[in-house]
């Protein structure tokens, strides 16, 4: 591991391979360490960056009082790519590190090559975060099965979750968003070495859901994004994930879509051979190099 001081920050990151530069980006109660099984595999043709995001394992902690702000960790991203030398950059980014490497693509694209992006939770295309009463109505008239799902989420994931993170309860909170992403117990049925990594997390994603929530997106700013991008979806992921997903694939010019089977939305972990080989092919076909037998 290495350390790079930006924005007033230390972040943890490891580095391999040679060639254009690959950044892997995490998202939520994870660290670089979630990229275990691209690291090696992504560095035999690039350059390849995990790093964990600040407040994140084994990052420093965030301070009593301290907004997580979505804003302060695409300032990082983009501070790294420019101190290390790595743009443009091949981005690639899972749920929360999606979301900022699509808003780092909208504020600054010569700074990314590609976009790989797993299952950004891009919300705030469709309304406010929280969303207003007022917002869910017009979505229902507009989109009911976006809308149904939104509500669905919301109320049996994010508002009890947050609830228990405010009473201090951040197990309860962890467990209860868990299983609404992944589907009832699925925070239990966890190997023992994931549910170690999101408990090394377990402050930052507290103070996520505690913090100022997503920055806003907007549509048109999106449909004017010309970099290639492969979106991603896992065969079992809930239905607001496909959705989001393919309002995605609806905005950007150069979208491309590719779900991987028997995966859910940690789909790098859950069937890292088949997303490895998807991204390669992908970063292939838009200029990057010829991938070669993926290592698992």
């Amino acid at each position: 591991m290495e350390s790079l001081n930006v924005n007033g920050t230390a972040l943890e990151y490891a580095e391999a391979g040679n060639g254009e530069p690959l950044v892997l980006v995490h998202g939520s109660a994870n660290d670089y360490r979630t990229w275990d099984q691209q690291h090696d595999a992504f560095a035999e043709d690039y350059r390849v960056l995990a790093y964990s995001r600040r407040y994140h394992w084994p990052n420093e902690s965030i301070p009593d009082g301290t907004d997580y702000a979505m804003q302060e960790h695409v300032d990082d991203l983009q501070a790294l790519l420019r101190t290390l030398g790595a743009a443009p950059a091949h981005l690639v980014g899972h749920s929360y590190g999606a979301f900022l490497c699509l808003l780092l693509a909208l504020r600054e694209p010569s700074l990314v090559r590609t976009l790989v992006l797993a299952e950004p939770p891009v919300i705030t295309l469709l309304t406010s975060n929280p969303p207003k009463p007022l917002e869910l109505l017009k979505l229902f008239a507009t989109r009911p099965r976006m809308a149904a799902a939104l509500l669905r989420f919301g109320m049996t994931g994010v508002v009890p979750a947050t609830q228990a993170f405010q009473r201090g309860d951040t197990d309860a909170g962890i467990r209860i968003f868990g299983d609404a992403v992944f589907g009832q117990g699925s925070y239990d049925r966890l190997p023992e070495s994931r549910k170690a990594l999101i408990q090394d997390n377990r402050t930052a994603i507290q103070a996520e859901f505690l913090g100022s929530g997503f920055m806003p997106l907007d549509a048109d700013a999106v449909r004017q994004v010309q970099i290639p991008t492969l979106l991603v979806t896992g065969e079992h992921s809930i239905s607001l994930f496909h959705r989001l997903t393919d309002r995605l694939r609806e905005l950007l010019p150069q979208a491309e879509q590719v779900e991987i089977p028997g995966a859910s939305h940690r789909m790098h972990q859950d069937s890292a051979s088949a997303f490895n080989a998807a991204v390669l092919s992908f970063l292939a076909k838009h200029g990057g190099a010829q991938p070669k037998t993926v290592r698992r």
